[in-house]
């Protein structure tokens, strides 16, 4: 069940529960609103874990870190200098 239907059962439970004031004799609409509106909050709840649970595993940063710090030489008196960046996608298979 998804936020939508849930947010749909809890007003339409509070339409019977606390609107509506009609006697069937064998139906009891204040009832039914209250077990209406317990089902949309469980199904919001239900619906609102899962989705934090789902983020919390895509939310991996991305690492980056210098593999090397060659030596830095001097060539005619100016400095080279080299460096060698190694990116690390989560999900790419290497150990962290």
């Amino acid at each position: 069940m998804g936020i939508g239907a849930s947010i749909f059962l809890i007003a339409l439970g509070a339409i019977f529960a606390f609107a509506i004031d009609a006697n069937l004799g064998w139906l009891n609409l204040n009832v039914v609103g209250w077990v209406l509106m317990l089902a949309g909050v469980a199904g919001l709840i239900t619906t609102l874990y899962f989705w934090n649970s789902r983020r919390r595993v895509v939310a991996a940063p991305v690492r980056e870190r210098v593999v090397a710090e060659p030596v830095v030489p001097v060539q005619d008196d100016r400095v080279v200098r080299e460096e060698y960046r190694e990116v690390r996608r989560p999900g790419s298979g290497y150990p962290a």
